[in-house]
């Protein structure tokens, strides 16, 4: 006797949630668990219950496809089934133990990102946090799960129709060659191309917005102030804070003690020409108007992707220099980073090398014994994009006079190549380069080479900490484990960090999403009082004692820390 026929609605909705109901594969349900317990250990900076939540919900949906592809290809393959009497009793229950490992494993989580968030000084997790993450983790497993079987479906059914007219082989190939373009159409051309829309037209308003308290300058010497070649409202939000931020004469001489002139600081944004060339330009105009080739020091930066200059590079450096320093930069974009690195990654490379090119140009043509000291500076993407723009053979002749890269990313050529060839047994998080004349590497502690070695003709100091996955996180972590994992182990890292194929790999790539949200002295924020060191061995500044260096970062360091905190309490935490 049969029931009632199926309403047409009900139906409907069962061939509609076809593709996406069924057993879950078991063999992927393992490998999935062993990812998903291995995305709970700890990496290089804490994670809140949000981000730990995607990070495992990826790993696990990542090791069930992998499951599901091998177990695909062992029937393929037509090899006899895993498992005969007990043991194939035993392996049916598996899938169910290793999800109780997950659920029990989750309870112990905590400990380890407290073990990072020790090292930081940061306050133990609230109890809260396995049970959010566990909530997160599953929606995206979830999310996954029926995006998986909904490519699995489009390519069965391309299969099933070109079975009519083609070799079954041959078919099934197209039907995932079709239904891997149709989604990677999806991807890239509507969900990502809409986002980075979305975040193109934020950062560009936000770059243009003028809070109400932002004054332009009133000094006829200052950027975007009476007489300036760059109008203030085409200097972009970074540009009109870095102009206007940092010590005066006043402050500096206050502080030291003794004379001191006001720095000047000359920036271009993205309005204030009409490409990088201009800006370039129109920036060496401004400069020259200032009286920057006049003062004892000048350096070239380069700015982050939203254009931001790092003010504890800034700040150290006027003092240092008791504000006998110029220093000048151009815009290359209004959006991070991480975005800029993904939409325009040759730009800033591009408006870098040209700054640089202007005014070395110009700074050649100046007699040797009058013209200042010349430097360039960068962190993150600026350091990348810094150290790209200073060719060593267009300027063998007359050299600058020396560079301080802060948190250089993996990609960083020059640094790159100095730390793989680093003397043997100097560790790669504080590596020692050859004789220690040229290159030299520093982090919280210091340089390991004494501050009275002796220097070549031009200094180079890459400032950076162990903890920052931005610069120490490379695709190759997806198969190998990274040397700064070996003993001996760098301060700022938690012992209980360790190696997971692949899973170390996507551990780094969320870090660095979240290098920035570091206590300052770890991850991606760089304290003033380590600018102070980079800086000292860069200019080789005289005058300075232990003391003074001493009381210019009680100064800094605290200045500095409140106005981390009260950005990220106005960005909302």
């Amino acid at each position: 006797m049969t029931g009632p026929p199926a309403s047409p609605s009900r139906a409907l909705l069962a061939r509609l949630t076809a593709p996406y109901r069924g057993p879950l594969c078991r063999t992927g349900q393992v490998l999935g668990a062993l990812l998903f317990i291995a995305s709970l250990t700890p990496s290089l900076v804490p994670r809140g219950y949000v981000a730990q939540g995607l990070l495992s919900g990826v790993c696990f949906g990542v090791g069930y496809l992998i499951g599901v592809a091998l177990a695909a290809l062992w029937r393929r393959l037509m090899l006899p089934e895993l498992g005969r009497g007990r043991l194939q009793h035993v392996l049916r229950w598996l899938p169910w133990v290793s999800l109780l490992a997950c659920t029990l494993t989750v309870w112990w989580v905590r400990p380890w990102q407290d073990s990072v968030r020790a090292v930081m000084g940061l306050p133990p997790m609230d109890e809260s946090f396995s049970l959010r993450l566990l909530g997160i983790a599953l929606a995206v497993f979830g999310v996954l799960l029926v995006l998986g079987r909904a490519f699995g479906w489009v390519a069965r059914r391309v299969g099933a129709l070109s079975r009519r007219v083609m070799p079954a082989p041959v078919a099934r190939l197209l039907g995932i060659v079709v239904a891997a373009v149709l989604f990677f159409n999806i991807a890239n051309g509507v969900l990502l191309r809409g986002a980075l829309h979305a975040a193109d037209a934020s950062f560009r308003k936000a770059d243009a917005l003028i809070p109400p308290d932002a004054i332009a300058p009133t000094r006829p010497g200052a950027t975007g102030g009476p007489g300036s070649l760059v109008a203030w409202e085409q200097m972009g939000r970074a540009g009109r804070d870095y102009v206007t931020a940092g010590p005066d004469a006043a402050d500096i001489a206050a502080f030291t003690g003794k004379p001191a002139l006001q720095p000047i600081r000359v920036y271009a944004g993205l309005p204030a020409a009409a490409d990088a060339r201009a800006r370039a330009r129109l920036a060496l105009r401004e400069l020259q108007r200032q009286g920057g080739f006049e003062r004892a020091n000048l350096v070239v930066i380069t700015p982050t992707g939203t254009g931001w200059v790092d003010p504890a590079a800034a700040d150290s450096l006027e003092y240092l220099l008791h504000g006998n320093v110029a220093s000048v930069a151009v815009q290359y974009s209004y959006l991070s980073s991480p975005l800029s690195l993904m939409v325009e990654p040759e730009y800033g490379e591009e408006t870098s090398r040209l700054l640089f090119a202007e005014i070395y140009a110009y700074w050649r043509t100046l007699p040797v014994e009058t013209r200042p000291r010349l430097f360039v500076h960068g962190l993150s993407l600026g350091a990348m994009n810094s150290e790209r723009s200073v060719n060593l053979f267009d300027m063998i002749d007359t050299p600058i006079d020396g560079a301080l890269w802060s948190g250089p990313p993996f990609a960083t050529r020059t640094w790159r190549q100095t730390t793989n060839q680093r003397n043997p047994g100097s560790p790669e998080w504080l590596p020692v380069f050859r004789d220690s004349r040229a290159v030299r590497f520093m982090n919280q502690g210091g340089s390991p080479v004494p501050a009275e070695a002796p220097w070549g003709r031009m200094r180079v100091v890459y400032l950076q900490y162990a903890s920052d996955p931005i610069t120490f996180f490379t695709p190759y972590d997806a198969w190998r484990q990274p040397d700064w994992m070996a003993e001996p182990r760098a301060p700022d890292v938690s012992p209980a960090v360790r190696w997971y194929p692949l899973v170390s790999m996507l551990q780094l790539a969320l870090d660095m999403l979240l290098a920035d949200r570091t206590p300052m002295s770890y991850g991606h924020v760089f304290a003033p009082s380590h600018y102070i060191a980079g800086w000292q061995a860069v200019l080789g500044t005289p005058g300075w004692s232990a003391g003074d260096i001493r009381r210019l970062q009680f100064l800094l360091d605290p200045r500095r820390r409140q106005q981390i905190e009260q950005r990220r309490s106005a960005a909302g935490g």
